[in-house]
């Protein structure tokens, strides 16, 4: 039990890590407009998840699954950062964006997870 709470621990303090870094990066390249790092951490981690999900449990190596799905990418991605980056754009009076972004994320997060479960299962199965 506590070598897999130290995995989950040791995995989301990476994955926070890695979210700040991607977070800052696009804020520098793109501003502060639109949640541009927001967007990009959820679908790269949901990418991540459809194809470490492929790797650890449809091989049934399912040992690292807590560091790495619940830890570090529980912590890398932001689902609520996006509620409030939809939040703050639709209170700035911008619904469109908001809803472009609320629509943009989720499609953009169930799209990469599936790709990554298909890219997934044809490498490792």
């Amino acid at each position: 039990m506590w070598g897999t709470l130290a995995q989950v621990a040791i995995g989301g303090a990476l994955g926070a890590m890695a979210r700040f870094g991607t977070q800052s990066l696009s804020f520098r390249l793109f501003g502060p407009h639109f949640p541009v790092g927001t967007m990009a951490v959820n679908g790269l981690g949901s990418f991540l998840m459809g194809l470490l999900a492929a790797l650890l449990i449809d091989r049934d190596i399912a040992r690292f699954a807590p560091g790495l799905l619940v830890g570090f990418l529980g912590a890398y991605t932001t689902f609520s950062t996006y509620a409030l980056d939809a939040l703050r754009l639709w209170e700035r009076g911008e619904a469109a964006l908001a809803t472009g972004y609320v629509l943009g994320t989720v499609v953009l997060s169930i799209g990469a997870c599936v790709a990554g479960m298909a890219i997934g299962r044809a490498l490792f199965t």
